[in-house]
């Protein structure tokens, strides 16, 4: 099977090396433009997101102040640390779009003009899927967190969130489960490259529910099986979504279409 999946991975790439493209300097001149681009929108991103910094940290401590707590100040620099941290990631999350963009146009090249077709859905389900994963991370994980973590486990003890800690452990579950509900857009390129098909990814499906539960058991907050459960709901129902579009946008289902046509 490994074997069988490296040889489709080298004749994809194959197979989009003898297209008619650009030479090695013009590749990296291309590559130098766009990231002059999405470093200038990651710029302007940052810039909005520092002037709504205070609305920003409300929504980031929320979760805390919902149970009556607020995050707490260790060293002098923090507050200045919290809002450089939060200027950054949500200057990258408002630009994320632009900066996609950018990433379609350069790869576009190595592309069927077929395939190109792609970019309006590309983005708008890239961003989605992420701000749906980092949606349900804020409304559902963290406020679960807190609650199982402060005061269910923790009620015996002292709070003393500090700044650091927690957004830290804010961060990673937000970026993680936008991250993590990017699995469609991965198994499109895949699928579309010619790589893996609908079929493959049905015939191991018990190796992704594998990996969904082990991922939910490590991201959620409760452990009860209850929980994983509906921890990893949406993680399953992305993957058969994943499956579909694979059957969808194979080079061999698209080849049967155009036959029949």
């Amino acid at each position: 099977m490994q074997a069988d999946l490296v040889d489709r991975a080298r004749s994809a790439v194959h197979d989009r090396a003898e297209l008619p493209g650009m030479s090695l300097m013009e590749h990296l001149e291309e590559l130098r433009k766009r990231l002059m681009w999405g470093v200038g929108y990651l710029l302007l991103g940052c810039i909005v997101a520092y002037l709504l910094k205070n609305q920003l940290i409300a929504i980031i401590q929320k979760p805390l102040v919902d149970i009556g707590l607020r995050m707490t100040m260790t060293h002098p620099t923090d507050a200045v640390n919290l809002v450089i941290k939060t200027t950054f990631v949500f200057g990258a999350i408002f630009a994320s779009p632009l900066i996609l963009y950018q990433v379609w146009l350069f790869i576009s090249p190595g592309m069927y003009a077929h395939e190109k077709k792609f970019v309006l859905p590309f983005m708008a389900v890239t961003v989605g899927l992420f701000l749906s994963g980092a949606w349900f991370g804020y409304r559902y994980v963290l406020p679960g967190a807190m609650k199982f973590l402060i005061q269910d486990w923790g009620k015996n003890f002292t709070h003393m969130i500090t700044i650091e800690d927690y957004t830290g452990f804010f961060l990673a579950v937000i970026l993680g489960l936008g991250i993590t509900f990017e699995l469609p857009v991965l198994m499109f390129f895949l699928a579309l490259f010619g790589i893996v098909d609908g079929k493959f990814f049905l015939k191991h499906f018990r190796y992704a529910v594998l990996a969904i539960f082990l991922l939910a058991a490590i991201l959620c907050p409760d452990p009860s099986p209850v929980g994983m459960c509906l921890f990893a709901s949406p993680m399953l129902v992305l993957y058969f979504v994943g499956v579909a579009i694979a059957f969808f946008v194979h080079p061999a289902r698209r080849k049967a279409k155009m036959q029949a046509a």
